[in-house]
């Protein structure tokens, strides 16, 4: 077992314990591996920029995607998942994908308000439940397709059923997710390792090649997965289990990471002011204004580019909530060489890990009162992003990686920063926002989930909303 058990209680107490006790780098065993921890900021290139033969991340991540979706991947799946991210997840790609996530928001957010007999009526809800909701509904009609028209007779019984489809597999994915951690350290107790395969097969079933066959809409990147996967001669019921990895890479993280947005911009009102005065900005420079009963609005990746308040504030969030661990297979005996000249010996067979949460996010050399949330962080006194960040006098290239390092960066981490982004505009166009308590106490982190991405809070927070129309 080794330090698993500490390990998993709290990974960032574990890691400090390690440091004062080892220093930058230092070997422990966790369960049936021997992994080499780096904690220098400085230093972290080798691990990022070292080649493949040594330093495999493919095998790792095949084996827990196999624990954790069910999907066995033949290994020979890397180039049809980059060539079909970078076509459909940026440049024009991306801009059809952010189109259909805008017309999904606003249907998944406005459904039903209109309805409302007094528009300027306070709705409450619980803000994480709120947020993760709309973002994943809104992402999965975007990349899975809509109900056919045709198929169900009309455009309003089209839409009743993708709201109804959308609303069932948040609460089963809401599930699965509070599973994950336990599911991948391997420790889940005989009932929700029946629950766990319950939901898998439930999605491998609603999520199934004949089923997106007969939708609209469905999106070029989900469809080329499909059909690669096909070519590489991988069976249709393997290739359904596929399409639990993508909902699960592409939406695991952006609703969490909309929580978190949300919050500190109704908990810090300076913050607030400056990202709204910019997207109103943007929104009146495009030529379009938010009316009631009028048409919906095209925030496009035109608009979203000229947003640096907004990008200051999504990244200031992700420094403090996005914690994802970043693991390598050492595949052969190497040499790592720190910033300061020193080198250590690291063994083929063994793993090397990086929690850039530790490392970099909450560092103070790096980052100046690192606990806090300071949405123009990110922000030169000119307006620019500020991409100059220091320890101990030496420029920091590895500032902030929430989307992971090197060959395991996020490929859709475009898409998801759209997402993010246009939640938010949203919100902030259509609504007037508060927090219910307005003494509200930032919640603590689940430290569960560190490692995996996003991290939740203990506990959700309530907040009131009403149109601003």
């Amino acid at each position: 077992m080794g330090h698993v058990l500490e390990f998993r209680k709290d990974t960032v107490k574990f890691l400090d314990r390690m440091k004062q006790k080892h220093g930058d780098v230092f070997t422990v065993q966790l369960g049936g591996f021997y992994l080499t921890f780096i904690l220098d900021p400085l230093s972290l290139g080798t691990f990022v920029k070292e080649s493949p033969e040594k330093l495999d991340f493919n095998t790792f991540a095949r084996n827990l995607v196999e624990r954790l979706f069910g999907y066995k991947s033949l290994g020979n799946e890397k180039d049809l998942l980059m060539k079909t991210s970078h076509k459909h997840l940026r440049g024009p790609g991306l801009e059809v994908l952010t189109h259909a996530m805008m017309c999904n928001l606003q249907n998944v957010m406005l459904h039903n308000i209109h309805s409302s007999t007094d528009q300027k009526t306070w709705l409450e809800d619980r803000l994480f439940k709120y947020s993760y909701k709309v973002v994943f509904r809104a992402g999965y009609l975007s990349l899975f397709g809509n109900a056919s028209h045709n198929g169900e007779g009309s455009v309003e019984k089209a839409k009743e059923k993708d709201q109804a489809e959308s609303e069932t597999l948040f609460h089963e994915f809401r599930k699965y997710d509070q599973l994950v951690p336990n599911l991948a350290y391997g420790v889940l107790p005989p009932r929700e390792k029946m629950e766990a395969e319950r939901i898998k097969a439930f999605f491998w079933k609603s999520l199934a090649m004949q089923k997106m066959k007969i939708k609209d809409n469905i999106s070029r990147w989900v469809w080329d997965m499909q059909q690669g996967r096909q070519e590489l001669g991988i069976k249709e019921s393997m290739i359904d289990r596929y399409m639990l990895v993508l909902l699960w890479v592409s939406q695991g993280n952006t609703g969490p990471s909309a929580f978190w947005l949300l919050f500190f911009l109704m908990k810090h009102p300076e913050a607030m002011a400056a990202v709204t005065e910019e997207v109103n900005r943007v929104l009146k420079e495009s030529g379009q204004e938010v009316r009631r009963d009028g048409p919906l609005i095209n925030v496009t990746c035109d608009m979203l580019s000229k947003t640096p308040i907004l990008d200051s504030a999504v990244e200031e969030t992700l420094r403090l909530t996005a914690a994802p661990l970043l693991v390598r297979s050492v595949l052969q005996d190497m040499t790592l060489k720190m910033a300061n000249g020193c080198e250590y010996r690291i063994r083929k067979g063994d793993r090397m890990a990086v929690l850039p949460y530790s490392a970099v996010h909450l560092n103070p050399e790096i980052h100046p009162d690192p606990h806090s949330f300071k949405y123009d962080r990110f922000l030169n006194p000119d307006g620019s992003k500020k991409t100059d960040f220091y320890k101990g006098g030496k420029r920091v290239k590895y500032y902030s990686m929430p989307w992971g390092a090197g060959v395991s960066m996020c490929p859709g981490r475009f898409f998801a920063n759209n997402e993010l982004k246009q939640f938010v505009f949203l919100m902030l166009v259509y609504f007037e926002l508060e927090l219910k308590n307005p003494d509200e106490k930032t919640p603590d982190i689940d430290v569960g989930r560190l490692g995996f991405g996003a991290l939740h809070p203990v506990r959700d927070i309530q907040f009131r909303y009403r149109l601003r129309f």
